[in-house]
């Protein structure tokens, strides 16, 4: 049997190695216990099977393959977006006496040979990489020398292409874990949708990952919405909201202009901010965000380029200046507050018009058959010169393709069996004159892509507007269920709620009114109405207590008849 295959444990197998775990917690980790789902991760990986662990923010998911990297014979490979977050964990681990490296863009070429040395004498126990040098063949051909325990992908939801965060870097990694004999995986991320959880299993090649998922409630975190009419009314309550909270905190915006003028509003304020933002120079984003880490700074303004692998615990509130694309991004982004355990405030400031902003993100350029095509074509004659690389073909199409566009492009015709790779990560051909109804096939994934994520930001909008409990919204919306869970009692809707009406059906007819057998307003399409909080709009059709109204920006919503009163 290898390390690779199931292990079918006995009781007492088991018992005397959760005993080791402990031992390990306590003697390395200085911890006492595991928390919820920990354990239950840490048992499938250790008994060989390929596991996706879905797990809330602050949860301690980095456990969950330090503990097997101890015990297991082998090197583990953490695959990770973020250098900053490789460092940061690197420190920790060194801090306990466990044996670590990484391998990325930051080492100057003394210290990569450094890490690469110890790598092929297997004096590291964990090894940090990106995913664009877990897919270098370079690279690949060192770790094919040594024995992989386990390979790690760290926000995993990275590679679905229904996931909030798709980076098209992580499409190649399928094809590098299997250059490296197939070894398991455990792949982490904090939300997953079951389409993101079924394309996480299929990106990767292992669709029959077991899956645990510890859900995504979080108690101490309150949520609220603000309304705002315009950006002067959204500065002014963001600063009232900053000065109102005590301890550190972060205000996201959803672009740059946004970011640098919230700065400007905090340091007239005297408030002790910095800001970060994808279009500082690295230094100067890393200088910023160690004065926030640090305590330096008390409040970090910043767009979602400040986002995967901060872990500040004591951050007691998260401001969204402005409607994020969509619920999974403002989890996560949400999530960065109370990891302590103690109680935050997560607050949306929304106006009606910032659904445009995400709107013209949301135009992106996905591939076409024609690029599938002419892709198709330049490999195919690619091939007659052995030239054959992702590299090879990137300098060969010029700026005809993007890398990110080309990355996609190749891996939908991966897909489409009409190239495969082999171990040296070099594509072959694999199908003749394919059709063009074929690269059309193809490119038709990402049209779906484009309507998806259009309806995932009309859930956000919906979730800005509703009078329903905000965890309830989210509960319900990545499918989790919480055992007696009806409300959370603290999130805005709930502690201000809205007078609910009584209604009385008579003649067929619903009638609603603030008191029993008093007359109140009755709706018919056409109608002219207002929602509170929100705007005017006109009645498209009533269905018992919920009004479908449609507004202005063309958009149609759904509200409980008792937040709606006649224009």
């Amino acid at each position: 049997m290898t390390t690779h295959d199931p292990i079918l444990l006995n009781k007492g197998v088991r018992a005397a190695r959760r005993n080791k775990i402990s031992k390990l917690l306590r003697s390395i980790f200085g911890v006492e216990r595991l928390r919820d789902g920990q354990q239950q991760v840490i048992d499938s990986v250790l008994d060989g099977r390929d596991t996706l662990a879905i797990m809330p923010t602050g949860s301690g998911k980095s456990l969950c393959y330090q503990i097997p990297a101890r015990m297991l014979a082998g090197t583990t490979i953490v695959v990770s977006p973020l250098i900053s977050l490789m460092k940061d964990q690197l420190e920790k681990l060194e801090d306990m006496g466990i044996r670590a490296a990484q391998v990325n863009s930051s080492l100057n070429k003394e210290e990569e040979d450094a890490a690469i040395e110890g790598i092929r004498n297997t004096t590291h126990e964990i090894v940090f990489c990106t995913p664009e040098r877990l897919t270098s063949p370079a690279f690949l051909a060192v770790l094919r020398e040594i024995q992989i325990a386990l390979v790690v992908i760290d926000e995993a939801h990275c590679i679905s292409q229904w996931g909030h965060d798709f980076r098209p870097a992580y499409l190649e990694m399928a094809a590098a874990i299997d250059a490296l004999g197939k070894p398991p995986v455990l792949a982490l991320t904090a939300t997953a949708t079951d389409d993101v959880v079924a394309d996480i299993g299929r990106q990767l090649g292992r669709r029959g990952m077991h899956v645990v998922n510890t859900g995504i409630y979080r108690p101490n975190l309150h949520y609220s919405v603000v309304q705002v009419t315009n950006n002067d009314e959204r500065y002014a309550r963001a600063r009232e909201l900053v000065q109102q909270h005590e301890g550190t905190g972060i205000v996201y915006a959803a672009t740059v202009k946004a970011a640098e003028e919230m700065l400007e509003v905090l340091e007239g304020a005297g408030e002790c901010v910095t800001i970060y933002h994808g279009k500082l120079a690295a230094s100067e984003r890393k200088t910023n965000q160690d004065l926030f880490m640090s305590g330096e700074r008390r409040v970090m303004v910043a767009t979602n380029a400040f986002g995967m692998g901060i872990d500040k615990p004591d951050t007691r509130f998260v401001i969204h200046l402005q409607l994020p694309a969509n619920l999974e991004a403002y989890y996560q982004e949400s999530g960065r507050a109370g990891r302590d355990g103690e109680n935050a405030d997560c607050t949306l400031l929304y106006f009606q018009d910032d659904k445009r902003v995400q709107q013209f993100f949301l135009v992106k350029h996905y591939p076409t058959g024609n690029d599938l095509k002419m892709l198709y074509d330049r490999v195919c004659a690619l091939a007659e010169e052995n030239k054959l690389t992702t590299d090879d073909i990137d300098e060969a199409l010029g700026e005809e393709l993007p890398t990110a566009k080309l990355k996609v492009c190749l891996k939908l015709l991966k897909d489409g069996k009409l190239l495969r790779q082999n171990r040296k990560l070099e594509f072959i051909v694999t199908a003749k004159a394919p059709t063009a109804a074929i690269f059309e096939e193809l490119a038709a994934i990402y049209a779906q892509k484009q309507e998806r994520d259009r309806e995932a930001l009309e859930q956000m909008v919906s979730y800005a507007v509703s009078g329903f409990c905000r965890w309830k919204v989210l509960l319900d919306y990545f499918d989790d269920e919480v055992d007696g869970f009806e409300k959370c009692c603290r999130c805005d809707n709930c502690l201000n709620p809205p007078v609910v009406a009584d209604i009385a059906i008579r003649d067929d007819e619903f009638e609603v009114s603030t008191e029993p057998d008093d007359a109140g307003p009755q709706f018919k399409e056409g109608d002219k109405v207002r929602v509170p909080k929100y705007d005017e709009g006109t009645v498209l059709g009533v269905a018992g207590d919920q009004v479908t109204i449609s507004f202005p920006d063309q958009s149609e919503r759904t509200f409980l008849i008792d937040f709606v009163s006649p224009a």
